[in-house]
């Protein structure tokens, strides 16, 4: 068990729910700090985490796959693409094999301005990791892991 942790913590939903609601009131903090400096909208964050995370087999995610994850018309995710560009956080790479499919991608100069931006997050979370043996490092993704599953399932389709 990791140090500090109580081991009579309740595990019921009411719990996870809670830890999950700070989790995610912290994490929109952080993002909407960042829009902010950035100029950017909220949605525009969104599609920046989106474009890092990739297709989820290890490839650039596509404009069409962006507006599914987003949940976005064509023409918003246009302009989000747009304002992402003009301001220097990606760039659309055309597929050499099939010039008809765009790549979207984290410029560098974006890249950086975000991990400086992100940089305390990823510093807590790595204390944090520090204080869980790999076995229970294990056992927290797979948990994400399966949550993320599942809300993936209940997603409507894109409009």
């Amino acid at each position: 068990m990791a140090a500090g942790q109580d081991p009579d913590a309740p595990t019921d939903l009411y719990a996870f729910a809670v830890q999950l609601r700070r989790l995610n009131a912290s994490f929109n903090r952080v993002a909407q700090e960042f829009a902010h400096t950035q100029g950017l909208h909220h949605t525009d964050v969104q599609a920046l985490v989106a474009v890092l995370d990739g297709d989820g087999r290890g490839g650039p995610l596509t404009p069409g796959r962006l507006r599914e994850h987003l949940n976005l018309t064509s023409g918003a995710v246009s302009a989000c693409l747009r304002r992402l560009e003009d301001s220097g956080h990606i760039r659309r790479v055309r597929d050499p094999a099939d010039g008809r499919v765009v790549h979207l991608h984290y410029a560098p100069a974006g890249r950086a301005v975000a991990r400086d931006s992100f940089r305390p997050l990823a510093t807590h979370t790595d204390a944090a990791r520090a204080r869980f043996t790999a076995d229970e490092l294990r056992t927290v993704l797979r948990f994400l892991a399966e949550l993320n599953d599942n809300l993936d399932r209940e997603r409507l389709p894109p409009t």
